[in-house]
């Protein structure tokens, strides 16, 4: 994924004008032309207390004292952990997302891709929380492996991934199986997607975001130093997966 900018953050902006008070909309384009909206992007605000309640089950499971929140949006998983004495490193790709998570008192909060996890020197985290279906951001099998190994490293022996995401398969959108069956026939996941956020005129660069199934999980997780040892179901298509790190 290319870089972003202050002229393409549409989801930093997004998440702004939310900020400011404007209306808490999301739009994602995917490469096939569908355009989906969602009154969403309020969520990144929400307290614990009106977070989803596959969320909060997922958080009981958080070890240690040193948590990494990977995609922290506007910092909402950030600030629950610190409320609870835990130190902190957020990471977005957004440089708004960030400001706004600082503003809001994220006290450690990094423009860094996920992709680009290499860049942070830290090492000795307890947990890892990717939530907001942020198990998304290994977008591919290969990637995902990858810095599935990096986090194996960057961790504690004990240490813990609680991540969120959302089976694909369980949709009756005519456009959505199409759109799998077309990954498919190119060697892509099912739920490979491929999309774009867009605010206004302003669009962020096109990337690859992964939906899976929680066997799609295993299978990816195999290999990697992580197993599943919990799926947390909730909603129709979202589940949070607790994730372990396995030792020798």
């Amino acid at each position: 994924m290319k870089p972003i900018t202050s002229r393409n953050d549409a989801f930093g902006l997004e998440m702004w004008a939310c900020y400011k008070g404007g209306p808490p909309f999301e739009i994602v384009e995917r490469d096939d032309g569908y355009i989906d909206a969602a009154n969403s992007t309020g969520q990144y605000f929400a307290e614990f207390k009106d977070w989803p309640e596959r969320q909060k089950r997922g958080m009981k499971f958080v070890r240690g004292d040193n948590a990494l929140d990977v995609g922290c949006g506007a910092g909402r998983v950030s600030l629950f952990l610190q409320s609870k004495g835990i130190h902190v490193t957020a990471i977005d790709s957004s440089p708004l997302a960030v400001r706004i998570s600082k503003k809001r008192g994220v006290k450690k909060a990094r423009v860094v891709p996920f992709e680009g996890i290499e860049r942070i020197r830290e090492n000795g985290f307890t947990t890892v929380v990717m939530f907001g279906n942020n198990f998304g951001l290994f977008a591919n099998v290969r990637k995902a492996k990858r810095l599935l190994k990096r986090l194996h490293r960057m961790t504690t022996e004990r240490a813990v991934l609680i991540a969120e995401t959302a089976n694909p398969y369980r949709t009756t959108n005519a456009l959505h199986r199409q759109y799998q069956r077309r990954n498919r026939q190119r060697g892509r996941m099912g739920g490979q997607l491929r999309i774009r956020i867009r605010f206004q005129s302003i669009a962020t660069p096109w990337f690859d975001f992964l939906s899976v199934s929680p066997n799609e999980m295993k299978h990816i997780l195999t290999g990697t130093g992580w197993k599943v040892t919990r799926f947390i179901e909730g909603g129709k298509r979202s589940y949070v997966a607790v994730i372990e790190k396995v030792t020798a």
